[in-house]
């Protein structure tokens, strides 16, 4: 096996014969030794290049490039001689060979099973929006979800019973297709959403004492969940209704008006009304995984802003011309298992 194929392979660039030679060789008792000097060797050459970076000087680009990759158009951010992908493509293709290894090996550890049909069942899936990324779901019904960033939801592979019940931990956006006989529900913390054919918004992130909901058309009921796995309604909604529930002491606010704030960020909007700053660095905490500090001498400005898909030091620095404050980043520092905290960032008064 020469080093060229495997590249090839892991390449997706091997015609139909040079796949079944690459498949041939991993089925092989030879190639886990071979497997693992090929992984050795390059993975040293590739330390010893003057162009390997450190740790936290990867993972503070890879940070970087991240917001491009999910909310801007892909570039390639060049590195010295090389461009980040291609290093990154090398290190995956080095890693990927014990991978393969390990996958041939737990496949082939048991000949009896090669004739034995295994049967798997998935009742229930999860679908996670990484953070500073949105993610639509389409489910068995013909429902769409929009996810927003560092939102979850569990739902079955197929909806059973008398109703079509999803959970939810973060913001989604849900246009609910038509079924008067089996009601939609979204389970959101302490709270139930029941929609029969409607579109509404929904944001239960963990760490907020909220729960939220806007309607934007139909009809829904809220609930909130009782001992014995019950609930009993709180109340129903109509469109153009935003209603917030603290969970802490059950109480209920509602308005009507204009909802497109609420519901903008599913089209990439970040909209802030009268917010406070520390609200505003809530959510950009959220959407760009950093931990964001607001100085007491700052904490009494507000903004009413929209931002469009914007990177997060740009939003910084118009924010430090709309009003007098200043901002600081500290270094990220490295866990003892290896990873990184996140990335601080101190908002001040200027002085």
């Amino acid at each position: 096996m020469t080093k060229e194929l495997l590249e090839k392979y892991l390449n997706n660039r091997c015609t139909t014969s040079e796949v079944d030679e690459v498949i041939g060789w991993m089925k092989q008792q030879s190639f886990f030794s071979e497997s693992r000097e090929l992984s050795k060797n390059d993975w040293q050459q590739l330390r010893d290049d003057d162009d390997f970076v450190s740790d936290e000087k990867l993972q503070l680009l890879l940070d970087k490039i991240h917001h491009k990759l999910n909310i801007e158009h892909p570039r390639v951010i060049a590195l010295k001689r090389y461009s980040i992908i291609n290093w990154i493509s090398k290190a995956a293709a080095i890693l990927l060979i014990p991978v393969l290894a390990f996958l041939f090996y737990t496949l082939s550890v048991n000949t009896k099973l090669a004739n034995q049909i295994i049967t798997v069942s998935v009742d229930s899936l999860e679908v996670v929006a990484p953070i500073g990324s949105r993610t639509v779901v389409e489910l068995s019904d013909g429902s769409v979800v929009h996810l927003n960033y560092g939102s979850r939801m569990k739902y079955p592979q197929n909806f059973s019973g008398e109703t079509r019940r999803v959970h939810l931990s973060g913001e989604g956006y849900f246009e609910v297709a038509h079924n008067p006989n089996k009601p939609f529900v979204v389970s959101a913390g302490q709270m139930e959403i029941k929609a029969v054919g409607t579109e509404f918004n929904v944001n239960a992130y963990p760490e907020n004492i909220d729960i939220a909901t806007t309607l934007v058309e139909g009809k829904v009921l809220l609930e909130k969940k009782v001992a014995d796995h019950t609930s009993r309604q709180i109340g129903a909604m109509k469109p153009g209704q935003h209603v917030n529930f603290n969970i802490n002491t059950g109480k209920i606010v509602s308005n009507t008006g204009n909802i497109d704030k609420y519901i903008a960020w599913k089209d990439g909007k970040m909209v802030f009304d009268n917010e406070s700053i520390e609200g505003v660095a809530q959510r950009l905490s959220r959407m760009f995984n950093v931990d964001i500090q607001v100085e007491n001498e700052a904490k009494e400005y507000k903004y009413t802003v929209t931002f469009v898909d914007e990177p997060l030091f740009q939003i910084l620095e118009l924010l430090t011309l709309a009003t007098p404050i200043s901002y600081k980043t500290l270094p990220r520092k490295k866990n003892p298992d290896g990873t990184f905290s996140k990335q601080m960032i101190i908002i001040e008064k200027k002085k």
